[in-house]
């Protein structure tokens, strides 16, 4: 609950060049922002994600079929697929008939092929509407930020949200991680508003956000419980708010209702034939841990959230679950592991993002807990609690395999941070001109990394990784996504090169770019496809994405798997193109 005080306070700030113009400034940085993204998108290929994301989306949109790549909620796909339907996009048919998912990665395959003359045209426009929720992100970061701060804190904190390169290298990626963060955002500033003046409108709102929040990333079901204790606690303690229980149980079903009902939109309300508890991807988890004797109702309970959410949208909730379950090979300074490390986001967080940041980052949270300490504002608890709660639930995450799943944490770190700044500048009248050279100074620095991060914000660490290369610190999308195989594949082109051995993680673009790719993962003993030249991935010099075995039956040890491409960790390479993709010549 927001003290008294808290809202004069707010407006407390001291009326400046800043303040005055607080709204155009943001709109100039967000415009900039934009641009920068946009100019990357022209230049980078999509990431071996966007491979499948964009076509599962077109046939979301044309087909209503949701089974491809179901193990992603609709949003992010269906926004990314509906400027294609503006062109004349071709996609092969889908079989109505259970399929696994090779066939959809075979649909896919032969969906770019088929439009692989505007390939760079298509890929362009689907990543637009990513571009558009991330500058719609940064407009709630100010207006939540201004509404709760002032108007200088929020530009501190747009400032910050336009220049972190993991915020530019995703804000123009179809994927959950952007979208989810708008959610997370979107959800907590409503479920705070609620619980400031309870009554069905807020309440409707607040289901209506954490339904967004469900069918942009799945991991964001787990506001589902917490939410539940919070209208249970608010059920018991309603006369101590002068709140009629029955009413608090009316805003539960009310936002009960709106919650599924977001959800079946976004879904287009498509419901395909309920699945077996033993034919979904829920099997990986449930058999292993019940018995026989729990083995119907859980049947049942499965058919029943079929009948009132998609299929689709539970399978993927169950996939993940079996993904959670399996664990992800990932790997951190020098070490790698299949389930995780408690730390890895954290550290991970600690590497890719720009220094000024992390520093003002750890000042800011600090200064939320003194604040708290001396009182509890409402305005403050709204930026700490759900950054806690997310920090844990990831430290729990046996998926490691990027700081982008960190981004929803993102906006609160902004906000805290603009709003830290602030209040120094607005405290320290003292030493008015020390701190604003400071804050100054900070900015400036944040900007530098940010151009020198350009274009290549994906693969971006700061000054604390600088002993050893990129890939022994981190892997995955953290080094390597696939988006500079266009870059490759112009530069052997250049050359007169046509074929070139490829280990990375986004190689069937490489045909559609022109180039063959040779074989050169192969079985011990086997003698790989002679080449001129060999690409490799970051992410598979580090040797956690390199796979476990071959199609003929022969499995790696995990010793052999890490480091099969060890001698290019040796070599010095040719060429390195985004920091993600070593070019090695083998001969002349």
């Amino acid at each position: 609950m927001m003290l008294d005080g808290e809202k004069r306070e707010a407006g407390t700030t001291a009326p400046d060049f800043l303040s005055r113009r607080a709204g155009l400034l943001c709109a100039l940085l967000l415009a900039l922002m934009a641009a920068q993204m946009l100019a990357v998108i022209r230049q980078k290929s999509i990431t071996v994600d966007e491979w499948v994301m964009i076509p599962a989306g077109y046939y979301h949109l044309t087909a209503g079929d949701y089974r491809p790549v179901n193990e992603h909620p609709p949003f992010a796909k269906v926004i990314a697929a509906a400027p294609l339907l503006l062109t004349h996009t071709q996609a092969p048919p889908l079989d109505a008939a259970p399929h696994d998912y090779e066939y959809f990665l075979g649909k896919f395959d032969d969906f770019w092929h088929r439009n692989a003359v505007r390939f760079d045209y298509l890929t362009l426009w689907a990543r637009v509407p990513a571009i558009l929720v991330t500058l719609l992100l940064g407009a709630l970061v100010f207006v939540f930020a201004r509404r709760h701060w002032g108007a200088r804190a929020a530009l501190f904190a747009v400032a910050l949200y336009s220049l972190e390169p993991t915020v530019l290298a995703h804000g123009r990626v179809v994927q959950t991680d952007i979208p989810s963060a708008l959610a997370f955002l979107l959800f907590s500033f409503t479920l705070y508003e609620y619980l400031k003046s309870p009554d069905a409108r807020r309440a409707a709102y607040t289901g209506l956000t954490l339904g967004l929040a469900a069918v942009t990333k799945f991991s964001m079901i787990a506001l589902a419980p917490v939410l539940a204790v919070v209208l249970v606690a608010l059920f018991i303690l309603a006369p101590r708010r002068g709140l009629k229980r029955a009413r608090v149980a009316g805003h539960a079903v009310a936002l009960a209702f709106a919650a599924v009902v977001a959800v079946n939109a976004a879904y287009f309300f498509q419901h395909r034939r309920p699945e077996s508890l033993d034919d979904a991807l829920a099997r990986t988890v449930v058999p292993a841990r019940v018995g026989d004797a729990l083995h119907a109702p859980l049947e049942a309970g499965y058919y029943a959230l079929q009948v009132v959410f998609p299929a689709d949208f539970v399978s993927g909730i169950g996939w993940q679950l079996g993904h959670a379950h399996n664990g992800h090979q990932a790997g951190l300074l020098g070490m790698y592991s299949q389930y995780g490390w408690w730390y890895y986001f954290p550290v991970a967080f600690a590497l890719k993002t720009p220094l000024p940041i992390v520093l003002l980052v750890l000042a800011a949270v600090a200064w939320a807990l003194l604040r708290l300490r001396r009182r509890v504002e409402g305005r403050v608890l709204v930026l700490v609690l759900p950054l806690a709660f997310f920090t844990c639930l990831l430290m729990l995450s046996t998926i490691n395999i990027g700081v982008r799943y960190y981004l929803p944490a993102y906006p609160f770190f902004f906000i805290l941070s603009g709003a830290m700044v602030d209040d120094v500048l607005r405290r320290g009248c003292a030493r008015a001109g020390a701190a604003a050279a400071l804050a100054a100074l900070v900015f400036c620095w944040v900007a530098v990394e940010a151009v020198r991060a350009f274009p290549d914000h994906m693969t971006y660490m700061n000054q604390l990784a600088s002993a050893r290369p990129h890939w022994w610190y981190l892997s995955d999308s953290n080094v390597e996504w696939g988006d500079d195989v266009r870059d490759l594949a112009l530069y052997l082109r250049a050359r007169g090169e046509h074929r070139v051995g490829a280990a990375i993680l986004d190689w069937p673009l490489l045909d559609i770019y022109g180039l063959e790719a040779a074989q050169v993962f192969v079985p011990p003993g086997e003698r790989a496809e002679d080449v001129r030249y060999v690409a490799v991935g970051a992410s598979l010099l580090n040797g956690s994405t390199v796979p476990g075995g071959f199609d003929n039956g022969v499995v790696l040890t995990e010793g052999e798997r890490v480091n099969y491409f060890e001698q290019f960790r040796r070599r010095a390479p040719e060429k390195i193109f985004g920091g993600s993709i070593y070019l090695y010549r083998m001969k002349e």
